[in-house]
This record gives structure tokens, sequence and C-alpha cells, in this order.
């Protein structure tokens, strides 16, 4: 990519001038303008896959080395190959899988940072949200909002799986973090809700139009965003479907929720199925073949790129 700025040439009476400057904590702008303002996107992140029946045994020992109890949130989180060992998926999104056991029952905390659950395996848990409790099959997808209180159990015999989602990274740019424990513990129920129960939301994907870029899509909201920082959506790809390219400033975070097929991103090809979980980073190329037909939840940092006016895309 030709930078849209260029630096300049150095000397050795520059080189001392930026050596002074540097005592008194300053830089000079020309020196940094061409990584600074950038004609299009250059993102850090890269394409990446997490296969599940790579990352699964790894949460499994993970439940024999650790309790939720002393862990609080028994997570493995998902590092992205181009962020340097960054706790973070994209340049403004946390991914993680957390496991909870049979018997287990997490602490009752609240936090800035939004989060959402996309349901993998296990039936029968739960989450509760401000007194709220959902209970958790596979596809189920449970939103947490900023400063909401929430916990986790597990009274059923098996494990139980999911994706987490947060705006963790955007939040502490932004140096915004709060966190809370639950005064006595762990909350009361007072409800039950179901609201994004993957039983209702499957079936509607057929009902809406065929997207050349997206198949058949449905938007989790009621014609808002999901959250005020994180948009998620859920879509059916028929069988040997294949999207046309598409790209946007918002890297996305896809968890294949049913069958088998690739994707083409920038000039990678990932070979996915149920369960795994890839990245498309920003501004990057990428369609999507289905090999059987395909049902695939990806969330992105969207709201927030277009409440400060900067999301785009190519179509």
């Amino acid at each position: 990519m030709t930078p849209f700025f260029t630096k300049p040439e150095t000397n050795a009476e520059r080189e001392a001038f930026y050596h002074r400057l540097k005592t008194q904590s300053a830089a000079p702008l020309w020196e940094q303008l061409a990584d600074l303002v950038l004609a299009q996107p250059k993102p850090g992140c890269v394409p990446a896959l997490w296969r599940y029946e790579e990352m699964r045994p790894y949460l499994m020992e993970s439940g024999k080395l650790i309790s939720a109890d002393e862990a609080e949130r028994r997570v493995l989180m998902l590092e992205n190959p181009g962020l340097k060992g960054l706790p973070q998926i994209t340049q403004s999104l946390y991914a993680g899988l957390q496991l909870v056991l049979p018997g287990e029952v997490t602490a009752t905390h609240r936090h800035v940072a939004a989060a959402l659950r996309f349901v993998i395996e296990g039936t029968g848990a739960y989450t509760s949200v401000n007194g709220t409790k959902i209970t958790m099959h596979p596809g189920d997808f449970i939103l947490t909002p900023s400063w909401t209180y929430h916990d986790h159990g597990n009274l059923t015999n098996e494990p139980v799986i999911w994706l987490d989602g947060l705006d963790i990274p955007t939040v502490n740019t932004f140096d915004a973090s709060f966190a809370e424990h639950y005064p006595g513990g762990t909350q009361q129920v007072t409800g039950q809700a179901d609201d994004f129960s993957y039983a209702q939301m499957r079936p509607k994907l057929r009902s809406q139009p065929l997207d050349p870029r997206h198949g058949h899509r449905i938007h989790y909201g009621s014609g808002a965003a999901t959250l005020p920082t994180i948009d998620a959506w859920l879509r059916l790809l028929p069988a040997g479907f294949q999207t046309a390219s598409y790209r946007s400033t918002d890297a996305a975070i896809f968890c294949v929720a049913e069958g088998k097929g690739e994707s083409r991103i920038g000039d990678q090809v990932l070979k996915w199925s149920s369960h795994d979980i890839f990245v498309i980073p920003s501004w990057t190329q990428a369609e999507h073949h289905a090999a059987t037909e395909a049902v695939l939840f990806n969330y992105s940092d969207r709201p927030t790129q277009q409440a400060l006016n900067l999301w785009r895309e190519s179509i």
C-alpha cells in the first residue's frame, strides 16, 4: 500500500534534534505521520481461525486446573496472532471461550464492559442478568448490557461452553473501566426470559431475503444496535451458496453454529466446520462458500464506528 504521506529524509543534525525532543516528552510529527494518517485502513489483526475440536480439550483441561471460584470466570481468551499477544481478537473487541462445569455457580458481578454470549455446547445451564434467568441451549444468544449484574450456573450433569464477546478494548481505550461484585455474593432470580433462543431464531432465517453478500440474515435487535458498542447477526448460507465479495471497516468475529464451508479472507482461505471461530479484519475483502447448509453467528463494533461517523463498506 502506497503511504498517503512520505517520511522525510533524515540526517545527523535532525537525529540529534529528535533525541533532544525526547527529553521533553515530545516528538516530530513528520517522522510518524505516514503511520498515523493512512489512505485506507491497515489493520493490525489478521485473518485467523480457532478450531473447536482443538480448543475444547484445552478448555476441559482448564476445568481440572482451576475452579470457577478461583478463576472468577474460567475463560480461554482468543488472541489474534497479529496483535502481539494482546488479550483481544480485534483492535476493539475481545473474544473468549468460557467453561462452566456441572454443579458450578459463578459469583455475581457487573462491569462497564458490555458482553454477549453465544452458546456452543450444553443444555440447561443458565445466565442471570439483573435477576432475570435465561436458560442456555446450543445456538442461544444472551446479552449482558453494560453495568448489569450477571452470573452463570450449571446445575446439569454436562459441561456448558459458550463464546464470550465483550467491548473491553474499547472501554479501556477510553480508560473508563469500572467493576463491582454483587453485595452478598449471588443475586436473587426474579424472572425468566429467552429472547434470542436458537429455537426461535433459526426458523426465521429462511423468511429473510437471500442477500448476495450475506445470505439469509437476521440482526439481533429491534431496529437499534444490539448493544451500543456491538452489533450481532445470524445468517444462513444454503448448501453450495457462494457469497459475493464484501468488505467493511468493522472487523467481524464469526462462530459457526452449523455446517461446513470455507471463507476467503484477503489472500487466505480458512476452512471451517461447526463451532469453529474465525475473524475477518477491518477493510479486508471476504467471501464465504457453504459446502453444506451453514448457519453463522457474527458480531462486530459497527455501532461504535457509526456513532463516530467512521464506518464504511465497499459493495
